[in-house]
């Protein structure tokens, strides 16, 4: 074993060891971020407490235009461990625990790399990803306003590296993601009379739901960075009272993964539409935005200033993924952005999740490398990039 490798084992034990589960997030400044504090020598470390448990740690040193970003809240243990979450096992190629794979594992092998050579460097951690409430982003970003000084090209960012499980690739794109609360209205009545259209509530949530997946298949064939159609799924249907009895109320819950080039205001709006009577409540309850952001053109422009990014820092590039990302927060605000980490998300949120000991060692590696290269990024999109051009 290398000692890079042994050094990122020994911090992942400890960083595993720190309940970070997302809900209930009970996090505070001390814990695991007070943790990092320790281990980053020689940092300007900065803890921001932005409420309900979501902590952010910004640590830097020296000048470096890329940032790298992690999150270590964990979504909850099942039941089905097979022993402590929260004690790392090395067990044959694999390092099992609690987030070791999302993501852990990844600011592990940070704060090895960083502590193996002296260059420049920035990572912020984070703690609220796991609950769709990205409270640490939004608070970096207001600090940090990556267009607000564009006139005089001086920002302290310009690219943006978060990790989550790529498998040691660079990911490019991604989908956005939406969830959608719909509330129907009828007239509750005896089921043996003739209906109109508006008396059921159930009804209409049905007759709403054929038309939504219609036009889901009507999409089926739309393209962006090999990513194929609309992701959508109906995760929820209920209301009524009885077989005989015409239902007053009915709820539903769906949600949707849009493709980069797809409007999510303008998919919004459509799916509004298919409800006959108007639904009494249409209420988007969570929104995160696509990767890269922007219309087809700028989106396209972002996503090959990102292969760049990649390709200069000798990051292999792999292929886009339905998951979600808050790659995609940074994008919209103007960052280089891409997603790169190590693991598969095929272990992630699962019992004895689980992370390869070969992929925690060329990460390390790999990050080892950009800081030695003093964590330089590449410049923003010029403003023909950022109206849709890119040479």
């Amino acid at each position: 074993m290398s000692p890079l490798l042994a050094s990122t084992l020994s911090h992942l034990r400890a960083l595993v060891a720190f309940d970070t589960r997302n809900p209930p997030r009970a996090i505070d400044e001390g814990g695991i971020f007070a943790y990092l504090r320790d281990q980053l020598a020689g940092f300007e470390c900065t803890t921001t407490d932005h409420g309900a448990g979501a902590v952010s740690l910004l640590a830097i040193r020296g000048k470096p235009t890329l940032l790298f970003n992690v999150h270590l809240d964990t979504v909850p243990d099942s039941p089905h461990w097979s022993a402590s979450p929260f004690e790392l096992r090395v067990d044959g190629d694999r390092a099992v625990g609690l987030g070791a794979c999302d993501i852990k594992g990844a600011a592990a092998a940070f704060v090895a790399a960083a502590n193996a050579t002296q260059g420049d460097c920035a990572f912020l951690f984070t703690s609220d990803e796991e609950a769709n409430d990205a409270r640490c982003i939004a608070g970096f970003l207001s600090a940090f306003p990556r267009i607000a000084n564009r006139e005089s090209r001086i920002p302290a960012f310009d690219s943006v590296i978060v990790a989550e499980p790529t498998r040691c690739e660079a990911v490019l794109a991604h989908r956005g993601i939406s969830s959608v609360l719909m509330r129907f209205a009828g007239r509750a009545g005896h089921a043996s009379g003739e209906q109109s259209v508006a008396d059921s509530a159930l009804h209409q949530a049905v007759r709403w739901s054929a038309r939504a997946l219609d036009h889901v298949d009507s999409l089926a064939r739309t393209r962006f960075g090999g990513l194929t159609g609309l992701r959508f799924n109906i995760g929820r249907i209920e209301g009524g009272i009885k077989a005989n009895v015409i239902a007053p109320t009915a709820e539903l819950r769906f949600g949707f993964r849009p493709l980069p080039s797809m409007d999510n205001g303008e998919l919004l709006a459509t799916f509004r539409s298919f409800a006959e009577p108007a639904a009494v409540e249409f209420t988007e309850t969570f929104h995160g935005g696509s990767l890269p952001s922007g219309d087809v053109a700028e989106a396209e422009a972002r996503r090959l200033a990102a292969r760049d990014l990649a390709d200069a820092l000798d990051i292999p590039i792999g292929n886009a993924v339905d998951f979600w990302t808050e790659a995609a927060l940074f994008s919209q605000a103007g960052y280089t952005t891409l997603v790169y980490g190590p693991g598969d998300i095929a272990q992630a949120h699962t019992a004895d999740e689980w992370v390869a000991l070969e992929q925690l060692q060329r990460y390390a590696e790999s990050i080892r490398g950009i800081v030695e290269q003093g964590g330089r990024g590449l410049p923003l999109l010029d403003s023909r990039a950022q109206e849709g051009t890119h040479e």
